[in-house]
């Protein structure tokens, strides 16, 4: 098909108006292919964690196809950029529905943005797989006995499970008096619900609890009231940037307590925003890049290889962005089908292992739990001159031993 410069322009102009991102030159692809949805923010703040996640997924992608495919069909993945704002997610998941008709989806960052777009997925009995939002409420926004099937999946550690481990931390270091800064957005907040739940049922209540803004670069008012409690340690839930500037905060006003953060402190926008201020910040992380276990080492180096970068942006989005695919793929191929609800029993009843890079995946969902990750299977990264380490020496001691899911009771 021979495409003027006219429908070229016309085309660009319509992409541009729905608010997604042009189309690109891809592969050829058979009419009969595959299409999964692939969506996040490949641009603006949380962009690191997008862009992370949508490479690992195409890697995947792309190991899947050059294995044959599945079902004989090749996969394509149809990306979109949702830009982080909950408006946008929203029409792009009409979209890749109605006019892409993707069998599944993957992606979702920001849990805003999940929450407003996934509902589509939902009504359409088309699985959604969120590979990196961790709000508690995503998985549970249409359960069970409110809705009779949950079309919601997720491989990401979600903020109950985050927000326990940070109180346990900080308790664990001897801190008494806590305080809590967390984003103005759905994140943030859900996370703070979180934390302060934690410290409820420990009797305990922070010392105090501040918000910022996405964008805020000056957190001096929030802190000076953290300092004026007597707070020992800080816990944050918030995003690269905004994290950063709570380190960066802390070293103008020449108080330096612990801080232990929500994972995304691992973001290359952390570590480049608060320089040698993040060292010693400490975050839940599903995956450190390290090279000791083989399927781990082959991740990495086709990553850097394939994108031309000597570390990923945000290795927890890369990792998990990987394995959604593999795990979706393995959903279709168990099915023998792409047909939707097809998918999401087959997801509920794997009958097969799927090797993933942060985990090797046996039977991760049932019908009444969609969480792929259980705490035992997180550990604490921290921040050290520009990357991200095993923040426990018995951790990096035993990386080579794949950390999997606790057996469900239901």
């Amino acid at each position: 098909m021979i495409v003027t410069k006219r429908a070229f322009v016309g085309a660009l102009l319509c992409a541009t108006a729905l608010g997604v991102a042009p189309f690109r030159i891809t592969p050829a692809f058979a009419a009969d292919a595959i299409k999964i949805g692939l969506t996040g923010p490949y641009t603006g703040g949380s962009s690191s964690m997008g862009v992370s996640m949508r490479d690992g997924a195409k890697l995947a992608a792309a190991e899947i196809n050059k294995a044959g495919g599945v079902l004989g069909k090749q996969i394509q993945l149809v990306e979109r950029d949702d830009e982080a704002k909950n408006e946008v997610g929203a029409q792009v998941a009409q979209e890749l529905i109605n006019k892409e008709k993707v069998v599944a989806t993957v992606g979702f960052i920001n849990t805003g943005v999940a929450l407003a777009a996934q509902r589509f997925y939902q009504e359409a009995e088309i699985p959604v797989f969120n590979n990196v939002a961790t709000g508690t409420v995503i998985t549970e926004q249409f359960k069970a006995p409110d809705y009779d099937n949950n079309y919601v999946f997720r491989n990401s550690a979600y903020d109950t499970l985050q927000a326990g481990m940070m109180v346990d931390e900080a308790l664990r270091q001897g801190h008494k008096k806590i305080a809590v800064l967390a984003d103005s957005t759905n994140y943030g907040q859900l996370g703070r619900e979180d934390i302060e739940k934690q410290l409820a049922a420990k009797k305990m209540k922070a010392v105090a609890v501040e918000k910022f803004n996405i964008k805020d670069v000056d957190m001096t008012a929030q802190l000076l009231k953290a300092k004026e409690a007597g707070a020992e340690v800080i816990l944050a839930y918030g995003i690269g940037p905004e994290l950063a500037q709570i380190t960066n905060g802390m070293a103008k006003l020449g108080w330096k307590v612990p801080m232990v953060a929500s994972w995304p402190a691992s973001m290359q926008s952390f570590i480049d925003i608060a320089g040698t201020n993040g060292n010693g910040v400490i975050m839940p992380q599903t995956f450190i890049e390290d090279k000791t276990v083989q399927k781990r080492a082959a991740f990495l180096d086709d990553y850097y290889k394939t994108y031309g970068v000597t570390k990923i942006p945000t290795p927890v989005a890369g990792a998990q962005g990987y394995d959604s695919i593999y795990l979706i793929a393995a959903a279709i191929k168990q099915a023998g089908s792409t047909d939707g609800p097809k998918i999401r029993e087959a997801l509920e009843n794997l009958n097969t292992k799927v090797e993933g890079v942060v985990t090797t995946y046996d039977h991760p969902f049932t019908g009444k739990d969609h969480n792929a990750v259980s705490r035992n299977m997180v550990v604490f990264g921290k921040v050290q001159d520009g990357k991200i380490v095993y923040a426990n020496p018995d951790d990096a001691k035993n990386a080579g031993t794949v950390r999997m899911k606790e057996k469900s009771s239901n």
